[in-house]
C-alpha cells in the first residue's frame, strides 16, 4: 500500500531525500529505505557516503524463541515498539553476546571464535583466532584438524598457577570471556577491540585488521573499560583506574586513582565518560528473590531472579586521588548492562528519563547459564531510589541475554 502512495507522487530529488533522510532515527531510516527503488536508492548513498551523523538513541537488543534461531529483536525506546532484524550465520541464538558498543555485537561462536556484527547493516567481521590469546593453544587430532583447547590459568604474576584445562572447541567461550568492547582508535584512525577476559579478568586487546591477539599482563581483576584522548581507562573490582596506552610496541600503565575503601564483591562496576568531562564509576548492587511459586515461568528456570536494588555513582576526582559520590545526574542518564557504559544528556537525546539508570543482566550466571531466566531489566529511578519496569508485561527474552546497542550505519576503519 505504501509503496503504491509513494510510485503516484513527484519523485523528488535525491539530494532532497538524503537530507531528509539523514534526520531520522535508524529504525525509520531502515523503514524509509524500503518503500521504493528511489528511496532505496537515497538510502544506499546515505549510507555508502558516510555522511549519515544523527546521534541514535539506544535500543534493547535481545531474543525470542518465536522469532527464529538467527533474529533479533530491537526495542526502540523513541516508539516504544519492537523491530526483528535477520542477522547473518551462524545464528544469533548458537552464539554468546559479549559485548555491544558503537553499534557493533561482539560474539562468540560455537567454536568459541569471536565475530563483530552490526545488526543494521548485517556487516560480519571475523577477529583474531581464539588460539592467539595469550592462555590458549590449539590442540590436533591424528588428521590435523583442530580438535580442542587447552586453556592456561597462570598470570604474569603467577606464571604456574594451576594445571592447565582441556576444553571442547564450544566449552572454551564458557570460561575464558567476560566482556568486550569496540572502541575508535584516534592514533590510528582504525578500531580496537579490548577483550576482558580469564583467568581473573586479565585484558587483551587487538585492533581490526590485526592477526594476533596482544596481552596486557601488568595486571588483572578488570571489570570495566572505556577509551578516550587514546588511552585505555580500566577498572579493576576494587575501584582502582590504570591508564593503559596501548600506542607502542609494549603497553604502559599508570595507575590514576587507587581502590576504594568499601565495596562489594557481589556489586557490579562500571567506568563512564561523562559528557561534561570526567570520568564517573558507578556500583551497581543486586538481590535475589525466590519466584519459584510463579506458574509462568519455565521447567528449567533458576529458582531465583535478581533484581537491581540500588546504584551509586562516584565523580572520579583525579587531582585529589579520590572518589566523590554524587546524589543525582540532573539532565542525564545511565546505561548499564553487558555492553559500554553510557552517559548521555536528556538534551541531546530528548525521549530518556532525567535521572534515571536503564540497565539489563550483566551476571555472569545470566548472561551465560540460565538460558530460561526472567531477565532484570528495567530503569532505577536515582533520585527515588526505585525501579520501573521497561515495559508491561515485562519483557521475556531468551538466549543470548539481552543488551544495550545504540544503531549505527558506521563502517569499522581497519587500520
Amino acid at each position: 500500500m505504501a509503496e503504491s502512495v509513494v510510485a503516484n507522487l513527484p519523485e523528488l530529488p535525491q539530494d532532497i531525500l538524503m537530507e531528509t533522510f539523514a534526520l531520522l532515527e535508524i529504525p525509520d531510516l531502515v523503514r524509509a529505505g524500503s518503500v521504493c527503488n528511489s528511496w532505496r536508492s537515497a538510502y544506499n548513498k546515505l549510507c555508502s557516503l558516510g555522511i549519515y551523523k544523527l546521534s541514535q538513541t539506544p535500543c534493547l537488543l535481545y531474543t525470542s524463541e518465536s522469532a527464529g534461531d538467527s533474529v533479533v529483536c530491537l526495542y526502540s525506546l523513541v516508539e516504544k515498539r519492537e523491530y526483528k532484524i535477520t542477522l547473518p550465520e551462524p545464528p544469533i541464538c548458537s552464539r554468546f553476546l559479549i559485548g555491544s558498543s558503537l553499534g557493533w555485537l561482539v560474539t562468540a561462536d560455537d567454536l568459541s571464535e569471536m565475530h563483530l556484527v552490526n545488526p543494521i547493516t548485517g556487516e560480519q567481521i571475523a577477529l583474531p583466532s581464539v588460539i592467539t590469546m595469550e592462555h590458549v593453544n590449539p590442540i590436533f587430532n591424528e588428521s590435523g584438524a583442530l580438535d580442542k583447547y587447552e586453556f592456561s590459568l597462570h598470570t604474569a604474576m603467577r606464571v604456574n598457577y594451576t594445571k592447565p584445562s582441556i576444553f571442547t572447541l564450544s566449552e572454551l567461550r564458557d570460561y575464558i570471556y567476560s566482556k568486550a568492547f569496540v572502541f575508535s582508535d584516534t592514533s590510528t584512525g582504525g578500531c580496537i577491540v579490548v577483550l576482558i577476559h580469564e583467568p581473573v579478568g586479565q585484558i587483551s586487546f587487538a585492533r581490526v585488521g590485526d592477526d594476533k591477539w596482544t596481552w596486557h599482563p601488568s595486571h588483572s581483576h578488570y571489570s570495566d573499560c572505556i577509551y578516550t584522548d587514546g588511552l585505555l581507562y580500566a577498572l579493576t573490582s576494587r575501584g582502582e583506574i590504570h591508564a593503559l596506552d596501548l600506542s607502542g610496541p609494549t603497553v604502559t600503565m599508570k595507575t590514576i586513582i587507587g581502590r576504594m575503601s568499601v565495596y562489594a564483591s557481589s556489586d557490579s562496576r562500571y567506568i563512564v565518560q561523562a559528557p561534561w568531562g570526567g570520568l564517573l564509576l558507578v556500583w551497581r548492587s543486586v538481590e535475589d528473590i525466590e519466584e519459584d511459586y510463579m506458574a509462568d515461568l519455565p521447567a528449567d528456570h533458576a529458582t531465583f531472579v535478581r533484581y537491581t536494588r540500588e546504584i551509586k555513582i562516584y565523580s572520579v576526582d583525579t587531582m585529589g586521588k579520590k572518589h566523590v559520590e554524587i546524589n543525582n545526574l540532573d539532565g542525564h542518564v545511565l546505561f548499564l548492562g553487558h555492553n559500554q557504559s553510557l552517559c548521555l544528556s536528556t538534551e541531546q537525546y530528548p525521549h530518556l528519563k532525567e535521572n534515571y539508570t536503564y540497565f539489563t543482566d550483566d551476571n555472569e550466571a545470566w548472561l551465560f547459564g540460565f538460558k530460561n531466566n526472567r531477565r532484570d531489566i528495567g530503569l532505577f529511578d536515582l533520585k527515588h531510589n526505585s525501579r520501573e519496569e521497561l515495559m508491561s508485561p515485562q519483557l521475556w527474552s531468551n538466549f543470548p541475554a539481552p543488551v544495550w546497542i545504540t544503531p549505527s550505519l558506521t563502517k569499522l576503519k581497519f587500520a
